[in-house]
């Protein structure tokens, strides 16, 4: 198992970098989302390590990059939003500096500063084994998604369900998942499930934000309409999708 972890920092590393070297150079319009999924994976596979040497310094530093990042990414998914419904100018300028933005992302401390634990990273885990402090790691890791799994059922049972809550729930147990496939908690239909409600649960997230935005933001409120429309329809499309995990966790 420390092997895999080791393999899966290298992994995430080098991606890490790349989006780095994709942002500074604006390659692409999917390097800021890239360099976000690769934080993602790293954040849910460092969260069952609690407690080993280094992990709370990396997660405090990923977590800083996630707020940098955070409104820049939703501002640019708000701008590419406006252009598909025809709103170019609107659109437009919520994307423009765009090479700039990327940049300052590039050359943020933030950024800097996992890269910098990330590259002593296997080195804490090879010290933290040799002094006995990973003993049973694949249980200990194994416990830990048990606990999030069951929070994510608990959530699910609850009428009263929060759907912002739920998303994150969704999102942890997925990603946790994949960081840790060995440990089989997820077949196929499960792992579909997951990513159909977290993208379900994406698309009326979106929705609320950009609604909330519409309110003080003039250029917005053309879109009002459609998007409590299609915020509607999310719920209602969510709602499903979670019955069916909620069945399918049910059998698990």
């Amino acid at each position: 198992m420390l092997d895999h972890v080791v393999a899966q920092i290298l992994n995430l590393q080098v991606r890490l970098l790349a989006s780095r070297e994709r942002l500074a150079a604006d390659t692409d319009s999917e390097a800021l989302h890239d360099l976000r999924t690769s934080l993602r994976r790293l954040r849910s596979l460092l969260r069952p390590l609690r407690g080993l040497p280094g992990v709370e310094q990396l997660e405090d530093a990923a977590r800083a990059l996630g707020s940098l990042t955070t409104p820049l990414r939703d501002r640019e998914v708000l701008g590419a939003e406006l252009v598909r419904r025809g709103i170019v100018q609107a659109g437009k300028r919520r994307l423009e500096g765009r090479g700039n933005t990327f940049a300052s992302v590039a050359n943020s401390a933030q950024l800097g500063r996992v890269l910098a634990i990330l590259d002593a990273f296997p080195l804490f885990l090879r010290a933290a084994d040799r002094e006995g402090l990973t003993k049973s790691l694949d249980r200990r890791i194994d416990k830990r998604l048990d606990k999030q799994w069951r929070k994510l059922r608990k959530a699910l049972a609850d009428p009263a369900h929060d759907r912002h809550r739920l998303r994150l729930l969704i999102k942890r147990a997925r990603y946790g998942d994949e960081a840790y496939p060995q440990l089989g908690h997820t077949g196929k239909k499960l792992r579909r499930l997951l990513k159909r409600a977290q993208g379900d649960l994406g698309d009326w997230h979106d929705r609320l934000q950009w609604l909330i935005q519409a309110r003080e933001q003039a250029d917005l409120a053309s879109c009002g309409a459609d998007w409590e429309q299609e915020l509607h329809e999310a719920e209602r499309q969510s709602d499903v999708t979670l019955d069916a995990l909620q069945a399918a966790l049910e059998h698990r």
